[in-house]
């Protein structure tokens, strides 16, 4: 026969469903946060082989509605396919390189202009030599890794991916809109010849 549980009883049940319910309702808050971008998270990580390669197509497939780009090497091809791959879902892609890239031999500025992502050039600088990607007005991936095959696999670099910081993001935004303002379109040119091959000619 089962005895009617005792008042003491009852009120340390009270407290555990109310202090389950409230620790359950705090990770719910957590999670919608970080969701929405308001709570600080920061992901490090480090090459070459250190994983800022994985991180950034891991957020590039999350990206919704726009993803800045600013870049001095851009030679990744699974990072510019994965931008490829955001334009076509109808993410706005905007990308700015510097002017090397319009003669390197190994850039994926090709790569860009045959997919339509038209990047601009920032001619205006010695060397526009910023690494930093912004997507969704939310999320902000920058560091010494460019975006090139060399600085995963070979280099030693460092990314820093932020989230939770609306404010930051959005002084990075504004940097990138200005540079963009005084880019102009991307053009494909011969490479130019080394000292070396230019005797050699």
């Amino acid at each position: 026969m089962l005895w009617p549980p005792s008042e003491t009883t009852l009120m340390w049940l009270q407290l555990a469903t109310g202090f389950c319910g409230a620790v359950t309702l705090l990770y719910w808050l957590r999670w919608l946060g970080r969701r929405l971008g308001h709570i600080l998270h920061l992901g490090v990580h480090f090459s070459p082989k250190g994983g800022c390669m994985e991180a950034l197509l891991e957020e590039l497939k999350k990206a919704r509605r726009e993803v800045l780009v600013q870049a001095y090497s851009f030679t990744s091809d699974p990072l510019t396919l994965a931008l490829v791959d955001a334009k076509q879902r109808g993410v706005d892609v905007q990308v700015v390189l510097d002017k090397s890239n319009e003669v390197e031999r190994y850039s994926d500025l090709h790569l860009f202009l045959e997919k339509g992502l038209a990047p601009l050039i920032d001619a205006e600088h010695a060397i526009a030599h910023n690494k930093i990607m912004i997507i969704d007005q939310k999320v902000l991936a920058t560091g010494s890794f460019n975006f090139t095959n060399q600085a995963e696999n070979q280099n030693a670099e460092n990314l820093l991916i932020i989230k939770g910081q609306p404010q930051l993001v959005e002084q990075y935004r504004q940097n990138f809109m200005n540079h963009k303002a005084h880019s102009k379109p991307a053009v494909m040119k011969t490479p130019e010849a080394k000292p070396a091959e230019r005797r050699a000619a």
